[in-house]
């Protein structure tokens, strides 16, 4: 039935996974890629299309104020997600999510929640934030810090220069001591 669907809740609190559902014809498919009532978070502002090559990794980066709707729609990625918020109930939790295109699915990141993202092959993605992109709001730790426990397969990554100079979980944690009372953590 178009407008729903299947919305399902990730360990990390916040963190959502929608199914989405394409509908198709001889023509070829028509997809809906959100609606606002699927998600009880702040409307997108600012839409932003990535190009990947195969080993690509970016992050882990973590938003203090805007949320992230995401999804793949070629290629696929592991996606990182780890809560920060020490306030949440999840807090100090990671995983990884893989999302691929021929299983078209997005994920909602709630600002606090750390994310990074692995391709190991080309990729494009096509994702909405709840803020104006602004490099003062972004902080992040080292996709390969120990204190992750992150069971990803990267190797030989290609990186940004500021992605391969991030430092450790401890530091980030640090840093974002002064704005974990911003960070709304859901029911």
């Amino acid at each position: 039935m178009p407008g729903t669907v299947p919305i399902l809740d990730h360990a990390i609190r916040g963190v959502r996974l929608l199914r989405l559902s394409p509908n198709d014809d001889t023509r070829g498919s028509f997809t809906e890629f959100c609606r606002e009532q699927w998600l009880d978070v702040p409307r997108s502002v600012q839409w932003n299309l990535v190009h990947s090559h195969a080993r690509v990794l970016r992050g882990i980066h973590v938003h203090i104020r805007h949320y992230d709707y995401l999804v793949v729609i070629d290629g696929s990625t592991q996606v990182a997600i780890g809560d920060l918020r020490q306030a949440s109930p999840t807090a100090g939790q990671w995983d990884v999510v893989t999302l691929d295109a021929r299983e078209l699915t997005a994920i909602s990141i709630p600002p606090g929640v750390a994310h990074g993202f692995w391709f190991p092959e080309r990729a494009i993605h096509l994702y909405g934030m709840s803020e104006y992109w602004c490099p003062e709001e972004e902080m992040g730790c080292h996709w390969a810090d120990p204190a992750l426990s992150l069971d990803w397969r990267v190797a030989d990554p290609i990186m940004s220069a500021r992605d391969a100079e991030l430092g450790s979980v401890q530091n980030l944690m640090h840093d974002l001591a002064p704005y974990q009372h911003l960070f709304r953590i859901p029911a």
